[in-house]
């Protein structure tokens, strides 16, 4: 199998070990990096801890998944390109920045190995892809959330969250701009825009609706191909209520896709 290094071990790390072992494939994880402090727990479970990116390098993996978060990848990614392994990224909503971006697209092309972007916490990634082929026209992501999950954000500012009475978009904008102002949406608004129009001509909307008690994801997209609109609502991980179970498995997805005889 590949051999796979992670950054990171908190909730969506352990979710990528865990199914790495209940399918009997423990030797593919060579290094875990995290804080001093975390290595002894981890070496006492039979885990692979390092402390440093040089000792996560020296085990010599083919892919090392970003699984810690935006400042994680603008620390360690360009070095792990540069090293010669791919870089599997979750914390997309980062590459909205665009001096990262260039950083690391310029590490992935000086050394030629690639930057691996996980689906995330939404669906219909590949079916935008594959009409940006033949022409897309029109891309808008939607977050629609209950008005407490906009708390603790800009739309406090704008709203009386606690006595909405109708859902209200308080936010309509690029996905740059959205990543920006609101850094939670910043994941799934800079894959839809990577995946399609770029993040100047990805529209997003923002909405504070009392009907709902989850938080949805709602894509549009439009060309010559067709038109799409997905609707997708996340259940929490059990491991960290604040992250969609569903970003953990879709790095777990990417990573046995590696060595899957068929992949999808």
């Amino acid at each position: 199998m590949k051999r796979i290094a992670l950054i990171g071990y908190g909730s969506i790390g352990r979710s990528v070990v865990t199914a790495f072992r209940e399918a009997g494939h423990d030797e593919a994880i060579v290094a875990i990096l995290v804080r001093p402090q975390q290595i002894q727990a981890l070496l006492d479970k039979g885990l692979p801890a390092v402390g440093s990116l040089d000792e996560l390098l020296a085990r010599q993996a083919d892919v090392v998944a970003e699984v810690a978060g935006q400042e994680a990848l603008a620390a360690y990614g360009p070095a792990v390109l540069e090293a010669g392994c791919d870089l599997l990224v979750i914390s997309i909503g980062a590459l909205g920045d665009p001096v990262l971006h260039e950083r690391l697209t310029g590490a992935a092309l000086k050394s030629g190995h690639r930057i691996l972007l996980c689906s995330g916490a939404i669906g219909g990634t590949d079916a935008i892809a594959a009409m940006k082929v033949s022409g897309l026209e029109r891309v808008t992501y939607r977050s629609r959330k209950p008005p407490s999950a906009w708390k603790a954000t800009p739309a406090e500012r704008i709203l009386d969250l606690d006595n909405l009475a109708e859902p209200v978009v308080f936010y309509r904008g690029n996905a740059r701009d959205a990543a920006v102002t609101y850094p939670k949406n910043a994941n799934v608004a800079a894959t839809v825009a990577l995946v399609g129009l770029g993040f100047e001509r990805t529209a997003v909307e923002l909405v504070a609706d009392p009907t709902v008690s989850g938080n949805l994801h709602e894509i549009e997209a439009e060309g010559r191909s067709g038109r799409i609109s997905i609707q997708l609502e996340g259940r929490p991980s059990p491991e960290n209520p604040k992250t969609s179970m569903l970003t953990a498995l879709s790095v777990v997805r990417e990573l046995m896709n590696l060595d899957a005889t068929v992949a999808i």
